[in-house]
């Protein structure tokens, strides 16, 4: 863990978790314990239910009954990622929020590492990056890797960012960078959704190395062929259509004027020292 989130108590309480959840009956109480875990520095851990047909909802709504911390939501039906996403940022309030899967492929002891830019003053958004290994990622499929290159690859290509992973379930943002972005993609498009419209605003974005313990799909892995073609879809849509919407000029300025205000009102801090605006050991996305 990061010693400058773990123990500095000027980070308690900012932190919203974000998990999106559908039939994960085998993880999703370990994930809840792990996020807690973590301590002061969560705020709440907010869990969305995506209509799971298995025992995940009743197991989830026993696990968070004497949580204070844990918040639980079930959708009707099922919608996607992007949908329980979408829910869970209506009702987020930390002034810092992180999405966190519930099938322990991404461990969330290193979400300290992931947000200490955040933290730290130096970054708006901070992803983590699965491609920048640090601990351990574990050999799976090799055409999974090709296609989250070429999708990095392509987005970099219109973003005019050096990003490594834009797939990753690991972003984390100033709670006034996401939460103004009304999703409007389907499935995992939010990855592309996401990246996309935050690279048009002011945000300072950072990778951070993280480690990756994958699923096979006999474990339950649940991306598959067409999410990768949606996402080639998106990428066009979402760098070259969408910018062009009101919508979208209008979250573009939101962000803008609110990171404005806060670059004009604070001096960024690292280990409680107030020093001029630097940059750390992880790899920047700008």
């Amino acid at each position: 863990m990061n010693p400058l989130v773990n123990q500095d108590h000027t980070h308690a309480d900012k932190l919203s978790v974000l998990i999106p959840v559908y039939n994960e009956e085998k993880t999703a109480s370990e994930i809840i314990t792990r996020v807690l875990a973590l301590g002061a520095v969560v705020k709440e851990v907010i869990i969305v239910d995506d209509g799971s047909t298995d025992r995940t909802a009743e197991i989830l709504r026993a696990r968070v009954a004497n949580e204070p911390k844990c918040h639980f939501y079930q959708q009707p039906k099922n919608g996607g990622k992007t949908s329980a996403i979408r829910r869970a940022l209506e009702l987020a309030t930390g002034e810092i929020i992180i999405i966190q899967d519930a099938d322990l492929e991404y461990d969330p002891a290193e979400i300290p590492d992931v947000i200490a830019p955040i933290l730290n003053g130096f970054a708006d958004v901070a992803f983590g990056s699965r491609f920048l290994v640090r601990k351990a990622a574990r050999v799976l499929y090799f055409r999974h890797y090709l296609a989250n290159m070429l999708l990095t690859f392509l987005s970099n290509l219109l973003t005019n960012r050096n990003m490594t992973d834009i797939e990753t379930c690991y972003k984390s943002f100033r709670a006034e960078v996401i939460k103004p972005l009304k999703l409007t993609s389907k499935g995992f498009g939010m990855e592309v959704e996401i990246t996309a419209l935050i690279c048009k605003t002011k945000a300072r974005t950072y990778e951070v190395p993280i480690s990756y313990y994958g699923r096979s799909y006999e474990e339950g892995k649940h991306i598959d062929f067409m999410d990768g073609v949606a996402a080639l879809w998106y990428i066009g849509y979402y760098n070259l259509v969408k910018p062009w919407f009101g919508s979208a000029r209008r979250y573009v300025r939101a962000v803008n004027t609110a990171l404005e205000k806060r670059a004009a009102a604070e001096v960024p801090a690292f280990g409680g020292t107030a020093i001029a605006r630097g940059e750390p050991t992880v790899s920047t996305g700008r």
